[in-house]
């Protein structure tokens, strides 16, 4: 019996392991988050295949290789080379707002104000500078969206005429694939004094490159200007970074004020921006709670849409429309070009329009040049980064989020499933218990696979598979291995081969096996192939007249006896694996050959109370399929006859036929010694030995071909155990055996 100790080891080792599993899933370790990272992805590849909802109303307008072309080639009325003037933009935003479309977002950076670009001459005649002429549009338009990233905002010009402005940064992973967005990003907006630095002639102050320094017990703003000598403008601020307003000559008496420099202003992604638009949310009142992981915005109708988020505000993009996808409306910009072309030349615009009410997405497609926006998603190493907008939006507007486990649920899974693998490992046999935690891997995979497509809810699989089953599984079976199975290996080892793999299960199962010798009741059986013997005189007298006829040489012949003494074990061992196998099949002890004849028993090393009926069903069986494999041996004995009239005619010798043996068995019941014989250090070996087990054998003597003898001890227990199967049996004149002094009583089984 174990100890309560050992029996607590495979807790001990599975609670240790658990407990650093469960650690690893609550802080970050790069390594494990990227495996779980590739889960993610392939898990958003899979979902493609299934259906998602998407909102129909997105499209995308694209800046491809052909549209850069076009726009050079002066086909449109104009030409210009890769970096277009912004009036092109506002082109583009004229025809979108004449086909209907209901918001554009332009992912696209706009810096500084050119004033080198060529502008448009109106259709009054008058000249209109292109930046100038651009925000004309967007103010004209109502409904374009602005990009921007923590490095870049666009010229007030831009940004005042724009309808809003969305943050369009690509915030990859370590491992350099992008697969979240941030909700929003924080951004200065400053003072209109500031500002203004900026159009200032002579000055040109960037902004963006300011910072605050503390000077000589100072804090002062720094802000550089865009000239050749590097100025830097300083202007003092307080601790709450507010500069002093100095009165203008025009109105002295106003005093000196104290002004915040700039405020800071949330910038949406752009994808949300363009959702909120659609669905009319409020982000300026939105409910940011970081630290419980939402974000909550509020629209009409008490309508409400709640963003899962992290403590730093970014969210796993649903990756559901690639840029091919047939349900995003989609068009080269040289297209909507030409039909604005074509509008403002009173000419009719064919195709009709498409755009109305879309959401468009204005970005680019192009290859080879500055404009490849080209990155590694969930979708495909390559992949167009403008699509994260379109599916940032749909992921908005139909409500449908990538939602991560919490520490506590991460835990929860990790003990769940490392506690079902120690279960099924300690209380299994191994292969069964291989079995079982498989099947609860694939479970789990399949459960996580099928709550990613159909909810988008993201179950960790990586540590709670390696952690908490793979190398779980794998520690308690080598513990097993090391102080549970070197009994179980000794016992296997004396009886795999000689019965069945039940019996066998059952032995290794039992806490306490005893194999030393005891007395048992069993039955006995001795099964002889019956015409062994004829067989091999045969054989070897028809070798040797081969020989003799053809004068063989010595190593010739000893090929010839050789290839005869082959021939003749393959037939007698195929006789003799066929009533092995049964013996087998009914859960038998197979104890051993002896010659032509196998010797088994039921009874012992387990207990079977009906091992007599079980003997004699077997016997039946073995009889049977005896017949059947001389029926298909003489089947091919007469395709072999036919096949050796066409080989004597061509001279050939002709095959010999296939033997066809019979079976004689002896059974017999009662009470036997067993236990194993031999020693270590030679052949150890489970026997039987006793009266009843020579009385087994000598009526297998006496059985002839073909026949089931049973001794009067079978025949009782069958009547007890079996009364039909007793009444089918013949009693048979009492039969004089060797070494039994007075006659034996016994029973023909018929089968």
């Amino acid at each position: 019996m174990k100890s309560s100790w050992s029996k607590s080891i495979p807790l001990v080792i599975a609670g240790v392991l658990l407990l650093l599993t469960s650690l690893l899933a609550c802080i970050s370790v790069d390594f494990f988050e990227r495996q779980e990272r590739m889960t993610y992805d392939w898990r958003v590849r899979l979902a493609l295949h299934f259906s998602a909802p998407v909102y129909p109303g997105l499209g995308f307008a694209q800046i491809d290789d052909e549209t850069i072309a076009t726009v050079k080639n002066g086909s449109l009325g104009y030409g210009f080379g890769l970096y277009w003037p912004r009036q092109v933009y506002g082109r583009l935003i004229n025809e979108l707002q004449q086909q209907g479309a209901e918001v554009v977002a332009l992912d696209v950076l706009f810096g500084e104000l050119r004033e080198d670009h060529k502008g448009v001459r109106l259709v009054d005649g008058s000249y209109m500078d292109s930046d100038a002429y651009f925000a004309a549009e967007m103010r004209r338009a109502g409904n374009v969206l602005l990009a921007v990233t923590t490095n870049l905002t666009p010229p007030e010009l831009f940004t005042s005429a724009a309808a809003g402005l969305g943050d369009i940064s690509t915030d990859r992973d370590s491992d350099g694939i992008l697969r979240r967005a941030r909700a929003f990003t924080w951004h200065r907006v400053w003072h209109p004094l500031l500002r203004a630095l900026e159009t200032k002639p002579g000055a040109h102050a960037n902004l963006r490159h300011a910072r605050i320094e503390s000077l000589a017990g100072q804090r002062k703003l720094l802000v550089p200007l865009e000239n050749a000598s590097g100025e830097v403008v300083e202007i003092p601020l307080d601790d709450q970074n507010n500069f002093t307003i100095t009165p203008s000559a025009d109105a002295p008496d106003q005093g000196r004020q104290q002004a915040p420099a700039f405020t800071m202003e949330r910038i949406w992604h752009m994808g949300i921006c363009l959702a909120a638009w659609h669905l009319k949310l409020d982000l300026t009142n939105a409910v940011v709670d970081l630290e419980h992981g939402r974000i909550t915005l509020n629209g009409p109708d008490r309508m409400q849409r709640t963003i899962p988020v992290d403590r730093e505000g970014y969210f796993y993009v649903d990756w559901v429309l690639r840029p091919d996808d047939p349900r995003l409306t989609s068009e080269p910009v040289h297209k909507l070009l030409r039909e604005q072309r074509a509008r403002a030349l009173g000419a009719p615009v064919d195709p009709p329009v498409r755009w109305r009410d879309k959401l468009v997405v204005v970005g680019s497609s192009a290859l080879g040049n500055d404009l490849t926006d080209l990155g590694a998603t969930p979708l495909d190493k390559s992949t167009l980064l403008v699509s994260k907008h379109w599916n940032v939006a749909n992921s908005v507007i139909t409500g449908r989020f990538i939602r991560t486990a919490s520490a506590p649920q991460k835990v929860g899974l990790i003990i769940l499933l490392g506690g079902l693998t120690t279960f099924v490992t300690t209380k299994f046999r191994i292969g069964r218990g291989l079995i079982a935690v498989l099947a609860l891997a694939v479970t789990y995979v399949l459960v996580s696979l099928a709550l990613f497509v159909q909810a988008r809810i993201w179950l960790p699989l990586f540590l709670p598979l390696v952690g908490a089953v793979a190398v779980n599984y794998g520690l308690q079976i080598a513990y097993r291995a090391l102080f549970e199975q070197r009994e179980q290996r000794r016992v296997k080892g004396i009886f795999s081969k000689v019965v069945s793999p039940n019996v066998t299960k059952e032995l290794l199962g039992r806490k306490s096996l005893s194999l030393s010798g005891e007395r048992v009741a069993v039955t006995v059986l001795f099964a002889d192939v019956r015409g062994f013997t004829e067989l091999t005189d045969t054989r070897e007298a028809a070798a040797a007249d081969y020989i003799q006829r053809h004068h063989l040489e010595d190593e010739q012949a000893d090929s010839l006896h050789n290839e005869s003494a082959r021939e003749i074990l393959h037939t007698v061992n195929s006789y003799l694996a066929i009533v092995a196998d049964i013996v087998k099949k009914h859960d038998g002890t197979l104890d051993k050959y002896i010659g032509d004849c196998v010797m088994a028993f039921w009874g012992a090393p387990t207990a079977q109370p009906d091992h007599a009926t079980i003997c004699v069903r077997a016997a039946i069986e073995a009889q049977r399929a005896i017949q059947t494999f001389n029926a298909s041996r003489q089947e091919e004995n007469r395709q072999i006859e036919t096949a050796n009239a066409a080989r004597v005619a061509d001279g050939l010798p002709p095959r010999p036929f296939l033997p066809v043996l019979t079976l004689g068995t002896g059974i017999n019941t009662g009470m036997v010694t067993v236990g194993l014989m031999g020693s270590n250090a030679h052949i150890l070996n489970y026997t039987i030995f006793g009266r009843e087990v020579n009385l087994a054998s000598r009526l297998e003597s006496v059985s002839g071909h073909g026949r089931i003898v049973i001794g009067e001890g079978t025949y009782q227990a069958l009547l007890q155990k079996e009364p039909e199967l007793a009444a089918a049996c013949i009693e048979l004149e009492p039969a004089r055996l060797k070494g039994f002094q007075k006659p034996v009583r016994n029973f023909e089984v018929r089968w």
